[in-house]
């Protein structure tokens, strides 16, 4: 979930000012937390919730169909609590509308933001299914358009398939099988892509940043060589890429301190409930 957080930090001065090479100062004073690494936060304590209000219950979230709807209901808890603390961290305008909204409904969305924060699921599912269900649960709860839940669940893969040890010619053919087309280099897209805020022009070309990367490093670098929406591009490529490379730790290090204080309890309650 980490690498999520520093795709979007590292990304975060480039989302309005694209960087296309991979000569960059990772961290500076102009980097920040955006809505990708709150949202990513929210997800994992509505998945710590949950598996507490299971864990607790005798029998009542014990069937699937009413788990999956205590995930969706802390979803929603979680990420409108958590949101309206920061109300200026960059929410889309439907999104924003939603975070404030005392009767939240899904709006049939299909932006990126079904992808950038969906990574706790990656770490947190058991079995493959459970990864696929989980990234339904916490998306639709705003993103049910079909692609917006085909972005989650294709991140939601290949951060699974890599954390379970498969190689990327097996995560490549997954997605190429059941997902998008990855028939492109990102230097062959480089001079004409442009700045997209849709999972179906932002997923595959952030799977594509890892696939072709060499370290978790270069994965960043890869993703904001790319341009684009630079954050959210980041902290997909960076999801996957931590759970295939690890993270350095003075790249960890450095990121958590742009979590204020509020953020980093939820992140050290993930770090222990992951464990």
């Amino acid at each position: 979930m980490l690498g999520a957080i520093i795709g979007d930090i590292v990304g975060s001065r480039f989302e309005f000012n694209n960087h296309r090479n991979k000569d960059f100062e990772l961290f500076t004073s102009q980097c920040r937390i955006t809505d990708d690494s709150v949202m990513t936060l929210a997800v994992a304590k509505a998945l710590i919730e949950a598996e507490k209000t299971k864990i607790n219950s005798v029998a009542e979230y014990q069937n699937e169909h009413d788990y999956y709807a205590l995930v969706e209901n802390m979803t929603i808890r979680y990420m409108q609590e958590i949101g309206r603390k920061y109300p200026n961290c960059g929410y889309g305008g439907m999104f924003s509308q939603w975070i404030f909204s005392d009767k939240p409904k899904s709006y049939n969305s299909f932006g990126n933001g079904a992808a950038m924060r969906v990574s706790p699921v990656g770490y947190f599912a058991r079995t493959e299914s459970e990864a696929i269900k989980l990234s339904k649960a916490v998306t639709i709860v705003t993103h049910d358009h079909f692609e917006g839940i085909k972005g989650a669940e294709a991140t939601v893969e290949a951060i699974f398939m890599a954390r379970c040890g498969f190689k990327k010619d097996a995560i490549r053919n997954k997605i190429n099988r059941d997902y998008y087309s990855l028939n492109f280099t990102i230097d062959q897209i480089k001079d004409t892509y442009q700045f997209n805020e849709t999972c179906q022009k932002t997923v595959p070309q952030a799977i594509q940043a890892f696939l072709e990367s060499t370290s978790f490093e270069d994965a960043i670098r890869t993703a904001i060589s790319l341009g684009g929406d630079s954050d959210t591009l980041a902290a997909i490529t960076c999801s996957i890429a931590e759970a295939y490379y690890g993270i350095p730790e003075e790249i960890k290090e450095k990121a958590l301190t742009y979590l204020d204080d509020d953020l980093r309890v939820i992140y050290d309650e993930w770090r222990a409930f992951i464990k």
